[in-house]
């Protein structure tokens, strides 16, 4: 089955390693019995995304991406470990849908002519306020 990460973006859910793991923090008599937390690895140099979000990925400076290029991610804000499941994936795929944006090229800007003789006349007066506070000589 196809996880669908844009229109024409889509991983294979075999691409993703998913292990269920004892959740952490308190949970009562039960905590010790249930392994309803999820650690999802995700492999970003043998996915079948294209080359040029893969590198984008792993260029993001993000803590959770290994040296090796792994993505790993616990998802454990559920009590159970398909809804643990499903919220793994869907954080899976925000974080790829992230990198897949492309952030418009800044264009430099020239600071007006008026806005320099503003800003120069606004420090003579600044100055000639200051120059009001010394002391008087006589």
């Amino acid at each position: 089955m196809d996880i669908v990460i844009t229109s024409s973006i889509s991983i294979d859910d075999s691409e993703i390693d998913m292990q269920a793991i004892r959740a952490q923090g308190s949970g009562g008599q039960n905590v010790n019995k249930v392994s309803s937390a999820i650690h999802l690895r995700f492999d970003i140099h043998a996915s079948t995304l294209p080359d040029r979000l893969k590198s984008k990925l792993l260029g993001l400076n993000d803590s959770r991406v290994t040296n090796e290029g792994v993505f790993v991610l616990k998802a454990q804000n559920f009590r159970t470990q398909e809804q643990n499941r499903q919220d793994a994936v869907a954080r899976l795929v925000a974080w790829i849908q992230s990198a897949t944006v492309e952030s418009k090229p800044r264009r430099a800007t020239k600071v007006s002519r008026s806005v320099k003789a503003k800003r120069g006349e606004v420090k003579k007066q600044q100055s000639a306020k200051k120059s009001l506070r010394k002391k008087v000589e006589f």
